[in-house]
């Protein structure tokens, strides 16, 4: 009998995570049959589409509050199919706003779930564990200390790994990256994102330019690649540049297809791997360092080795929003950046709200571009880091969702 599994995923991130497992699964005999809400690259695995993800995808709360009514309509046609037709088990990838509150009512009507991603409640409201234990048949996490936590909590949990450190590879190749670009192997390079939300260029590209300007003031041959996520904010951030007419900087990715560069040789397997990668990573291997946002993107700087400065910055009225929606003021733990929740440590400066000036990204960033001391040491932490989350996610969670089919809640 061909299992049914139900799967929501609401951002790019868990389109990519999903569609790993749902090829892992694809592999059973026999094949289950997946339905429910995605993106692009769970389709390509055989998703059955009810919704597409960006019915989920939300930018804070305002958006949220905008775009509520269209979001309960979807959680309500979603469950009400799943209870009206028990799927063999739901399968919630991150988005927990959403996925918990839907997990809690089907495994109250007996059907198993799982819970791919673990909430980060060792940063923000620990409190939520009492929603999760509710809601879940087993946890999955990504992170290693996530196992131990979650486990003393009285959660069925296992680490899988994270799917990044078997997508970006070991060895980075910074030579081929180059050529890709059309960079020469002796330019130094600094990757600039300030992020993928409209907020985040609003509030972090000023800064990153004006450190940037005086980055190029010092040094007129460094050369600096902005990757985009989509049109939206490449219009956005080259409004943006416009007020700093003196700074040098080339922009990749969106609304291009592709990132090639007219009369620079390339053997065909490599165009063709770099042409299909996110332009975030091929700015990430091409560079010397990275000024980055806070957010999954300091983590793939880490899995390409790079030295790098995480900045972040919110405005007052959401500082005050979150402070309340949390009771925090800040982070249970020091760290707001990836690598440096996982290694327990400062091993990358962090500038946040008042702290992220231009003339300290500048100097912050001066010392990740030209420091070879300090990058042959992040290096070898990162590389450390990389093979602890180096894992076969998907075969890892195929094996656990496959166990809970017909298992019951």
């Amino acid at each position: 009998m061909t299992p049914r599994i139900g799967l929501v995923a609401g951002e790019p991130s868990g389109d990519l995570i999903a569609s790993r497992i749902m090829r892992a699964l694809m592999r059973a005999n026999p094949a289950p049959r997946c339905a429910g809400i995605g993106g692009p690259a769970m389709c390509a695995e055989g998703l059955e589409m009810w919704h597409p993800m960006h019915a989920l995808t939300l930018f804070g709360y305002v958006d949220a509050f905008k775009r509520l009514p269209r979001l309960m309509a979807t959680y309500f046609d979603v469950k009400r199919r799943w209870i009206a037709h028990p799927p063999d088990v739901f399968v919630g990838i991150d988005a927990p706003d959403f996925n918990l509150r839907l997990e809690r009512a089907l495994k109250r009507a007996g059907i198993p779930t799982v819970h791919v991603v673990g909430p980060s409640i060792w940063a923000w409201r620990y409190e939520r564990i009492h929603k999760i234990r509710a809601a879940v048949s087993h946890l999955l996490v990504l992170f290693p200390f996530e196992e131990a936590l979650y486990r003393k909590e009285g959660i069925p949990v296992t680490y899988v790994g994270h799917p990044l450190a078997g997508a970006i590879p070991m060895a980075p190749d910074r030579p081929a990256a180059r050529r890709y670009l059309g960079i020469d192997d002796n330019a130094r390079v600094l990757a600039m994102l300030p992020g993928s939300r409209a907020s985040e260029i609003r509030l972090l590209a000023p800064r990153f330019l004006e450190a940037a300007g005086a980055l190029q003031a010092r040094d007129p041959a460094l050369r600096i690649v902005v990757p985009m996520v989509n049109a939206a904010r490449r219009a956005q951030f080259e409004a943006v540049l416009h007020r700093w007419p003196a700074v040098n900087c080339r922009i990749i990715g969106a609304p291009d297809s592709s990132l090639r560069v007219e009369g620079v040789e390339r053997h065909e397997e490599s165009s063709a791997l770099y042409a299909t990668r996110p332009p975030a990573w091929t700015a990430m291997e091409a560079a010397d360092a990275v000024l980055v946002a806070s957010g999954t993107a300091t983590l793939e700087a880490a899995l390409f080795k790079r030295p790098m400065v995480i900045s972040y910055v919110l405005s007052p009225a959401m500082r005050r929003l979150m402070a309340w929606r949390s009771g925090q003021s800040r982070p249970y733990v020091p760290w707001v950046g990836l690598p440096n929740v996982l290694l327990n440590d400062f091993v990358v400066p962090e500038l946040l709200q008042d702290a992220a000036t231009p003339q300290a990204l500048a100097r912050a960033t001066e010392e990740a571009l030209y420091d070879t001391t300090l990058a042959q040491r992040l290096n070898t932490r990162f590389t450390r880091l990389h093979e602890s989350l180096r894992r076969d996610t998907g075969d890892l969670a195929a094996r656990t969702i496959l166990n809970h089919v017909g298992a019951g809640a």
